[in-house]
């Protein structure tokens, strides 16, 4: 494996800043959840997926990316503005009436990038699941990718969806997990516990692995591996350990940022952390 180049790393700085400005301007979102998830989208676009930013809702002979925990908004559209999908510019109107960046994506603004709305939690693993389908159906040999949230884990749905997969051997999809611990009325570990995650999509028939969602070096490594898992009769599970948060101290860890944007002294000390790299929209 290549070690990616320390343009990948500037970009995730930046793509943290256009998160924080993003959220504190329309004084709306969630910026914890997408500051955790920044390594991974960068990995993700720019140096695992097969992709056009040109872009086809079809995707034929592309990988194709579906963003379950649709609330994580904020790093999908700067990553895909960041990868050409559309203008940078365009990240100033997130979540402004009539803007095309709703709080939580949507295929009727027909922007760039977005093939489903999502948001309702628990939906985005069927979504997949029928999309890697729908590629083996038409000889494509592309995966399908989907992100899902570790609070994510307590809907009904990820569980009928899961046994599906792998009794359909649905080998072509790469699910992930934002294992951060924290979800929106607090840890996790006391609204639901999830145990032992890891035995529960074992025991489903799914390959399991686990990286740092917050080392991009771990990242890329992991998603690599995850693709010489794939084709071999299971689907394959990326259980991603991430800070809520991070790359701004007094978000990191805490379940507080689900939902809340920062005020502008907040905002000023977000900025401070993090530097601009490849430049502000």
């Amino acid at each position: 494996m290549t070690k990616p180049s320390p343009d990948l790393h500037k970009l995730c700085t930046q793509i943290r800043r256009d998160i924080v400005r993003m959220v504190h301007s329309c004084q709306s979102g969630h910026p914890g959840g997408s500051l955790g998830c920044t390594e991974f989208f960068v990995a993700l676009y720019f140096r695992i997926m097969k992709h056009d930013p040109r872009f086809s809702m079809a995707g034929h002979g592309e990988d194709l990316f579906f963003l379950s925990n649709g609330h994580i908004s904020p790093v999908f559209y700067a990553t895909l503005a960041r990868a050409g999908y559309f203008d940078v510019k365009e990240l100033a109107t997130f979540r402004q009436i009539n803007s095309r960046l709703q709080g939580h994506p949507a295929t009727h603004e027909h922007l760039p990038g977005i093939r489903v709305a999502s948001g309702s939690l628990g939906q985005g693993l069927s979504v997949a699941i029928g999309a890697a389908q729908a590629k083996k159906l038409n000889l494509d040999d592309r995966f399908v990718y989907v992100l899902m949230g570790d609070g994510e884990q307590q809907e009904g749905q990820i569980w009928e969806a899961s046994m599906y997969a792998a009794h359909h051997r649905v080998d072509n999809l790469i699910a992930t997990i934002d294992y951060n611990g924290q979800q929106i009325d607090g840890p996790v570990k006391e609204i639901i516990d999830l145990k032992n995650l890891r035995a529960k999509w074992e025991s489903f028939g799914w390959e399991v692995q686990e990286f740092d969602g917050n080392n991009l070096d771990s990242v890329i490594a992991g998603l690599e591996r995850a693709k010489t898992l794939a084709g071999k009769g299971k689907p394959v599970l990326n259980l991603m350990t991430t800070v809520m948060g991070q790359g701004v101290d007094y978000m990191m860890g805490s379940h507080k940022w689900h939902g809340v944007a920062p005020n502008d002294e907040e905002l000023k000390k977000a900025l401070a952390q993090l530097e601009e790299t490849v430049g502000d929209y």
